[in-house]
């Protein structure tokens, strides 16, 4: 009954991810409900969802691009170096801390869901960054995308456009990114004693045909609808943990 649970909320990430994003929305409370501490979720979830990234980043590389004087090359080194970080200073927090941090977490990557879906405003109007500027932002997000991940696309949507980056191009350059800075968090995951790989092997299965469904369905759902369908989850899900903390 539980793998069903964890197989059903892999195909959700997974369909979720490929129209909206906030998949992990889904897989860390699910596996949670499993009897999971959440440093064993967090961890379990982030390598599970890793193939649906890669995935994701090759089918749109050819709009990948730099950001303006900086070069792509540097913002794939600067993920990879930020995502490893990351990952090593999540399994340097023990899991009762972790516990205490995540509704706190989630609660950050719900408003930072919701502002990029809902109140971000265009490039166009935005401040113009620097390349400097474009770097240190990529390296603190690379850094947050290893040790939690939640909101890292819309974090990474924002920098990139302010750097100047047309939206297309922010888009396809943000989910390689994506995949980058976990592939260094995953490095170092996979030898970790809490990833249950059982449940990691299922929910990334059902990740992938998710995705391939939200591939096919991308121009047949309200995104809008289902942007607040997320942002909702979030908010119950903040709710549930600071109400009864894990």
């Amino acid at each position: 009954m539980l793998i069903a649970l964890v197989l059903i909320a892999g195909l959700w990430a997974g369909l979720q991810n490929a129209l909206a994003g906030g998949g992990s929305f889904v897989t860390l409370p699910a596996l949670i409900f499993t009897g999971m501490t959440p440093l064993a979720a967090n961890i379990t979830s982030t390598i599970a969802l890793f193939p649906g990234q890669v995935t994701s980043g090759f089918a749109g590389r050819k709009l990948v691009s730099g950001a303006g004087r900086l070069p792509f090359r540097v913002l794939f080194i600067l993920s990879l170096a930020g995502g490893a970080v990351g990952g090593l200073l999540l399994l340097n927090t023990p899991s009762a801390i972790f516990s205490r941090l995540v509704p706190w977490l989630v609660l950050f990557a719900t408003s930072v869901f919701a502002w990029g879906s809902f109140f971000r405003k265009s490039s166009a109007d935005s401040v113009h960054m620097g390349p400097v500027g474009a770097a240190i932002a990529q390296f603190l997000i690379a850094i947050y995308g290893g040790y939690f991940g939640g909101g890292i696309g819309f974090l990474m949507l924002a920098a990139l456009t302010i750097a100047g980056v047309p939206t297309r191009n922010a888009g396809a350059t943000k989910n390689v990114l994506a995949g980058v800075m976990n592939a260094s968090a995953v490095a170092i995951f996979v030898t970790s004693p809490e990833v249950h790989w059982l449940e990691a092997a299922v929910l990334g299965a059902g990740a992938i045909v998710g995705g391939l469904m939200g591939s096919w369905m991308l121009r047949r759902v309200n995104e809008k609808a289902l942007r607040v369908t997320i942002v909702c989850l979030g908010i119950a899900l903040t709710i549930g943990l600071f109400a009864k903390p894990i």
